[in-house]
């Protein structure tokens, strides 16, 4: 059965962006008050059902510098954080913070968590991109607009909400490349070439982004600014990290130096696009050039230069090669 999103049943833990309670049937909206309201409330909605113990939390919400009485300024905390729960009334049917020996953990109950709607309609989509592209948009659409923001804004920087929200940003990123990935398969080529220029710039490792980028600026007929891109990203990921683009992205830019088949159907071109400012301006369109034959002679320069660049990195990666066996042989000595 395909989940359908929405969950109006009760009580709504929210945590992609500012952490909030939201209840459904009143509509109200809680943000717990203070830093340390939030991170607890944040850590234990990351790790809902498991027992997080007294020092993983103490160290969440104080870091090195806990009070001197830390498991009874915890206990304080969470005492008026169950006060934000709603009442029912002794029964066992709603969100409640357990106390365990080991320390404290919550139970969701009938509770939801929109990153439990964004990790199904995510997973819904991923199932659906090829069979079904336009469907599989949709899905991951209504995911991606569950977030209000950075997730877990504002809850501090402790080690249980640094890495869940490394974790949901991660699936967000790879919601959007999905996303941006079914937009091409259903042919919406021409839509989306701004939007993944903005992602290339705001995500400059993101070597998905560029490979999009590539491919949808190729099916609107704009091959030298598609292969400009893999320049783009070759130098972006240098100066960011200091490695080349990796086998997928050099497959990619291949491909369109040799225009293959399975890039899609000869691409028609697009609207000769408007330049903007910044490093970053789109080129002239190839089929704008064309007519007086610069765009041929542009791409031919453009296949040249890059085949070169090619050539002088697989040089230097045998060069490496090479040095790293010698000094690996020098390391290990004689033997005996």
């Amino acid at each position: 059965m395909e989940w359908d999103g929405h969950d109006n049943s009760g009580l709504d833990f929210r945590v992609l962006g500012p952490v909030e309670l939201h209840d459904h049937r009143s509509g109200a909206r809680t943000v717990p008050s203070g830093a340390k309201q939030r991170a607890l409330l944040a850590s234990l909605v990351a790790r809902a059902g498991e027992a997080l113990s007294t020092e993983r939390l103490v160290d969440e919400l104080w870091g090195d510098r806990p009070p001197v009485r830390a498991a009874n300024a915890l206990q304080a905390h969470v005492a008026r954080l169950r006060r934000l729960l709603p009442d029912t009334g002794g029964l066992h049917d709603g969100p409640r913070i357990v106390t365990h020996p080991l320390g404290y953990l919550l139970r969701l109950g009938p509770a939801s968590t929109d990153a439990q709607r964004f990790q199904r309609l995510s997973e819904q989509g991923r199932a659906a991109v090829v069979a079904d592209p336009a469907h599989a948009a949709e899905l991951l659409r209504r995911a991606l607009e569950l977030w209000r923001g950075p997730a877990l804004e504002g809850s501090g920087r402790g080690p249980i909400c640094a890495r869940e929200a490394e974790r949901l940003e991660q699936g967000r990123l790879t919601a959007l490349e999905t996303f941006y990935e079914a937009r091409l398969r259903g042919a919406r080529h021409a839509e989306i070439t701004e939007e993944l220029e903005r992602l290339t710039v705001a995500h400059p490792t993101r070597e998905r982004f560029y490979d999009l980028l590539m491919l949808a600026l190729y099916r609107c007929g704009r091959h030298s600014e598609a292969l400009g891109v893999y320049e783009r990203a070759r130098q972006r990921l240098m100066a960011e990290i200091g490695i080349a683009p990796g086998p997928s992205l050099r497959a990619r830019m291949e491909s369109i130096l040799h225009r293959e088949p399975g890039l899609g159907s000869d691409p028609v071109p697009g609207p000769e696009p408007v330049a903007t400012a910044g490093p970053y301006a789109p080129a002239p369109a190839v089929g704008a050039l064309s007519a007086t034959g610069a765009g041929v002679s542009d791409l031919g320069r453009e296949i040249v230069r890059l085949r070169a660049r090619i050539d002088a990195i697989g040089r230097e990666q045998e060069e490496l090669a090479r040095r790293f066996a010698l000094l690996s042989q020098e390391a290990a000595g004689p033997l005996g």
